[in-house]
């Protein structure tokens, strides 16, 4: 009979751990959906990221890419410039391609890159069909959303949703400007509406049941689904909140000039209370230098050259009191700051705008 020694066994312990493959940590905790020329190829799918980068060139841990192989079970193509997700090829023989969204919990806005972005927990990506044609190669589709759905109602009831989508007019990342569409349907089970000029719609639940809710509309990549549950509410609802929060902005007035020594950095202000809780307060900022314009991406923090006219907001806050530091003092040129302040109920309150110079 032969003996091993306590030492012998714990090295082998040892050698066996060292040889062992690492367990990959979890990462966030995200949502993932694929919306295809026909028509939603997958749902939203809740996925946990690892900590080790996708099988893709160059690409980090964390990112849509690592999200989209979790949520197909690595069926795509597994390139950067994807082609192909679940057996659909889009690879601009028709002006077709993949385009990227992400909700990072202020609206769906443009990507920069399946493999350049970084998640965190709660965020969404959109995988979607897009085109866009010659001669200004701007993008013609864009994702819709439903806003203002209860998660239960009285059977019998009728509810009332605003279908927006978010429109990028160039394509560029972070573009995401939030406009209610006319002509929109939404299905609730065998309920059916058509938004009107306000993007909104009203339902009427008959029936007992957990319903699937939906909204389409041709030229636009379909809204994720979401679920409403029909019963015997027990418990009176609350009152509707009807009243929409207001947004100020202080330290600068209206037509103020500042030399550059002085200019604005650090952008601050107020938003009112709201019975149901502020969901956003955004800022659009853009300057303009004799004929040249640029709008502040929020995503990129810096200035971008645009189109004089186009404007593109962002979220600073979810509080009462709001602020946002810009990476440098604001450089000679006119501006226009607004800002505004959005509810849970989805109420959008009016605009504030002032319009100031550095010299």
């Amino acid at each position: 009979m032969k003996f091993r020694s306590r030492a012998g066994l714990a090295a082998g312990v040892v050698a066996a751990a060292l040889c062992a493959p690492a367990v990959a940590l979890a990462g966030p905790t995200v949502t993932v959906r694929v919306e295809g020329a026909g028509g939603t190829l997958l749902e939203r799918t809740r996925v946990t990221l690892p900590d080790t980068p996708p099988p893709v060139a160059s690409c980090d841990a964390h990112t849509p890419a690592a999200a989209i192989e979790v949520a197909t079970a690595g069926n795509w193509d597994r390139q950067s410039f994807t082609e192909t997700i679940l057996g659909e090829l889009h690879k601009f023989d028709d002006s077709d391609y993949w385009a990227e969204w992400l909700d990072q919990g202020a609206g769906y806005e443009r990507g920069a890159g399946i493999c350049t972005d970084v998640l965190k927990t709660g965020d969404e990506v959109v995988m979607l069909v897009d085109r866009s044609p010659a001669p200004t190669f701007a993008p013609t589709v864009f994702p819709l959303d439903v806003e203002g759905l209860p998660a239960q109602v009285r059977v019998g009831s009728a509810i009332t949703v605003t279908v927006v989508e978010y429109r990028s007019a160039t394509g560029g990342t972070g573009e995401g400007d939030r406009t209610p569409v006319a002509g929109a349907t939404v299905r609730a089970g065998s309920a059916t509406a058509t938004t009107g000029a306000d993007g909104r719609a009203t339902l009427t639940l008959a029936q007992r049941g957990t319903f699937t809710v939906k909204a389409t509309r041709a030229g636009n990549a379909a809204s994720g689904r979401e679920t409403v549950v029909v019963g015997d509410v027990t418990s009176s609802p609350p009152s509707p909140d009807t009243v929409a929060p207001l947004a100020a902005i202080d330290g600068i007035r209206d037509g103020q000039r500042f030399s550059r020594r002085r200019a604005p950095r650090e952008l601050h202000g107020t938003a009112s209370a709201d019975p149901s809780g502020l969901w956003a307060v955004k800022i659009r900022i853009t300057r303009r230098l004799g004929k040249r314009c640029w709008y502040f991406s929020g995503t990129r923090e810096r200035f971008l050259k645009r189109t004089c006219g186009k404007r593109y907001a962002f979220k600073v806050s979810d509080q009462p009191t709001w602020s946002y530091l810009l990476p440098a003092r604001l450089p000679k040129g006119r501006y226009v700051l607004d800002t505004y302040a959005i509810d849970n109920a989805f109420n959008h309150g009016a605009k504030k705008t002032v319009r100031f110079r550095v010299r």
